[in-house]
């Protein structure tokens, strides 16, 4: 189904090659918006747009790192000068390594991506929402954003700032406009998981303790719907929230 929510809007997305990224650029296509996607995939930017079908011209696909500034820039100059939303999306997982196995290679790569590639992304577009008077961004964090036992060390540290990050943004820049919100996923049917094999045997058995009471899992869409009603005008009253979209597991 195709509607008008996002109609004449400009939309980044990272992590637009699979998942959640994948099935966000496809739902704000077809809400009428003209999006940037990016990913490092370019095999996945490729299957996104034969998702999308008649509706790519509506895209334009970028492969590269969001933790490189250089390619940052790049995203946010291709849209012209005019973002009216960032979903930050992209993120990947640790292997629920714990502090003790933990070395510095993996913190350092995880909390690149997870939370300095979106703290410079959502630095990058400030300066054209201030311009234009307002925008929206939508931030993918986890429920390891407000739980210490669903992952490894990394990637619970990487979750937690980024509600650090968004509530910043919501405070410090409601006067320009500017709105910041957060949707924290339970499981859901994605990729990510490809990453996230145990690769300390003990941790993994503490962690599926705290995953017994866990809802069904997910499709992207379902969390892609979440990020696109947050950042449109129909949520224009809600900034700092902390939208959990994650089947009742957060109420057990």
């Amino acid at each position: 189904m195709i509607s008008s929510r996002h109609e004449g809007r400009v939309a980044v997305v990272t992590g637009a090659g699979s998942g959640i990224g994948q099935a966000t650029v496809v739902r704000l296509v077809r809400e009428g918006a003209q999006v940037i996607g990016c990913d490092l995939n370019e095999s996945g930017l490729a299957t996104t747009t034969e998702q999308l079908g008649d509706l790519s011209p509506g895209v334009t696909l970028l492969a590269g790192d969001i933790t490189d500034q250089e390619f940052v820039d790049h995203v946010v100059t291709s849209a012209g000068g005019r973002i009216d939303l960032l979903a930050n999306v992209a993120g990947i997982m640790d292997h629920f390594v714990p502090l003790g196995d933990l070395d510095d290679e993996l913190w350092e790569r995880v909390i690149a991506v997870n939370l300095t590639a979106v703290m410079r992304m959502t630095r990058a577009v400030i300066p054209g929402m201030k311009a234009a008077g307002g925008g929206a961004i939508v931030t993918v964090g986890s429920k390891a954003s407000t739980s210490g036992g669903t992952s490894g060390v990394a990637y619970t540290s990487s979750k937690h700032g980024v509600l650090g990050l968004v509530r910043h943004v919501a405070y410090f820049y409601a006067p320009d406009g500017i709105r910041s919100n957060a949707v924290l996923p339970g499981p859901v049917a994605t990729g990510i998981g490809a990453s996230s094999a145990p690769s300390v045997p003990w941790a993994m058995e503490r962690a599926m303790l705290s995953m017994a009471t866990m809802g069904a899992m997910a499709e992207p869409d379902q969390i892609a719907s979440a990020v696109s009603w947050l950042g449109s005008d129909e949520a224009a009253n809600i900034s700092g929230a902390i939208l959990t979209s994650d089947g009742g597991w957060g109420a057990a």
